[in-house]
């Protein structure tokens, strides 16, 4: 096996997710990272209980790939971590998503961070409870999907580690401006190897219905790179990806990327199939009035608008922790904008997009 490089993006091009992950592991060199006796994490994203094709959540075959490549390196310790976006289940994301077939195959563990305990932290001048096990391993492994989302452009490497901080922290990151604490985020919690679904993830959606057929899997160990040749990949400009340029003004990593920093380790390109494109997004907020709203509500509301569930309301509709205890005549979505004559109730809204 080649020795690593660090500073370099590996790229495999393969609709199967379980021989690309093994080839991207083996051709970057990136199992010399694993060694006998280590405790080793993947914390994939299972934002919500829907499968991979979805366009939501990571591949189980991306995951099975990496575990029997650990396995293969003597790595018997293995522990998928993973909590679910608040209002949603860990527990049935395990299973709708194919986790717990993993779990009885390979015999990993699985360890929903929701119940998780809990280390107070301060990054970048801010101060945040982040779960405690994804600190306590010897490698932790970042496995996100490539997709879009309605607040922060996109998602990938570093909004990922979302899921390894309680549900009451979740909300609390949107309070104070989300993009900042995102990015000091991946100051607290250091992955030392990433590894990217963009097999098929939702370049509009965070929480998947509109995937897009890349067939790429990504990987390496810069946060701040990997996202930016993923936006690259989505046509999306990294300067409008605010949590990535400030984790790059943190040191967090380098957005840059040369010819030569871009690793194609095989596998054949098959061109990408969009369905729904992110300018749709930017359109349907026009009708939005958001303060401080949690990525759960607002992409609810978003799937709404975008399905056509809330016609013939009037005026923008209000949305976010920022209209709590204010009234108006207009529509309230959600529990925290309930003082408005309209109010579409729930925490989050449930069956007005299903």
């Amino acid at each position: 096996m080649k020795n690593y490089d660090a500073s370099k993006i590996f790229v495999t091009y393969d609709s199967e997710g379980l021989n690309g992950a093994r080839r991207l592991l083996e051709a970057s060199g990136a199992g010399e990272l694993f060694k006998p006796g280590m405790k080793v994490a993947l914390k994939p994203n299972l934002v919500v209980a829907k499968p991979a094709s979805s366009g939501a959540t990571t591949s189980p075959e991306i995951v099975a790939g990496t575990v029997e490549l650990l396995k293969d390196r003597g790595v018997t310790d293995i522990t998928i971590m993973e909590g679910a976006w608040a209002g949603d289940s860990t527990e049935r994301a395990w299973q709708v998503c194919g986790y717990r077939e993993l779990e009885k195959k390979y015999g990993v563990h699985l360890l929903d961070l929701k119940k998780d305990r809990t280390r107070g932290v301060s990054v970048a001048g801010i101060k945040m409870e982040v779960c405690a096990s994804p600190l306590e391993v010897d490698r932790l492994v970042n496995m996100p999907v490539l997709k879009g989302h309605c607040q922060t452009v996109m998602t990938c490497a570093l909004k990922n580690l979302k899921g390894c901080i309680p549900d009451s922290e979740k909300r609390r990151f949107h309070s104070i401006g989300l993009h900042r604490p995102i990015a000091a985020l991946n100051l607290a919690i250091r992955p030392d190897f990433i590894l990217v679904d963009a097999l098929c993830g939702d370049i509009s959606f965070e929480e998947g219905g509109n995937p897009l057929e890349m067939n790429t899997i990504i990987a390496g160990s810069d946060p701040v790179k990997i996202d930016s040749y993923g936006a690259s990949l989505m046509n999306i400009p990294s300067s409008e990806i605010e949590h990535l340029c400030l984790a790059e003004e943190m040191g967090i990593g380098a957005a840059e990327i040369r010819p030569e920093d871009v690793v194609n380790v095989g596998g054949r390109q098959i061109p990408a199939r969009p369905s729904v494109l992110p300018s749709a997004v930017r359109k349907l907020a026009q009708y939005i009035e958001e303060r401080d709203a949690c990525s759960v509500c607002y992409a609810g509301l978003i799937r709404a608008l975008y399905r056509g569930k809330l016609r013939g309301l009037n005026g923008k509709i209000s949305i976010g922790q920022g209209f709590k205890g204010v009234t108006g005549d207009g529509t309230g979505y959600g529990d925290c904008a309930g003082g408005f004559e309209t109010v579409i109730p729930g925490c989050p809204p449930r069956g007005y997009y299903s």
